[in-house]
């Protein structure tokens, strides 16, 4: 009825090094760099529209974070100013919905330190957007 496979897949050719292979953790490793750099950028954003204390010290951690989890590359910063309350609101809203995703990699990896400094970064945005009430994604 079906015709036999008669070559090996190209998928599954094992022990060919032609292309660059990563780990599971080496995968989890860049899938949280980049959720943390997101977090920064907005962040960053953040800091020019409402500044504050916390946030200048998230920004510094996140950063950290990055460039641990990039093998010592410091992350790009922005800044941006002229105060927008919508905005700002829209933008707790996106650091905590990412400061989430960040928290379930970094659990996934059992990388503490990022998973503990995501999770007081989606606190931090909760309380910040509560007037504004969180919707969920």
């Amino acid at each position: 009825m079906y015709e036999p496979i008669r070559a090996k897949s190209v998928h599954t050719m094992a022990g060919t090094a032609d292309f660059p292979h990563r780990s599971r953790e080496e995968e989890l490793d860049i899938q949280l760099a980049g959720h943390l750099a997101a977090l920064l950028t907005v962040t960053d954003e953040l800091r020019g529209l409402a500044p504050s204390a916390d946030l200048e010290v998230a920004a510094e951690r996140l950063a950290e974070q990055v460039a641990r989890l990039r093998g010592g590359r410091p992350p790009a910063h922005s800044s941006r100013a002229a105060d927008d309350e919508p905005r700002v609101a829209a933008l707790h809203q996106r650091a905590h919905t990412l400061a989430g995703r960040a928290l379930v990699v970094a659990a996934s990896r059992a990388d503490t330190a990022a998973a503990i400094l995501s999770a007081e970064r989606m606190d931090a945005h909760a309380a910040a957007a509560e007037p504004h009430a969180l919707t969920s994604h």
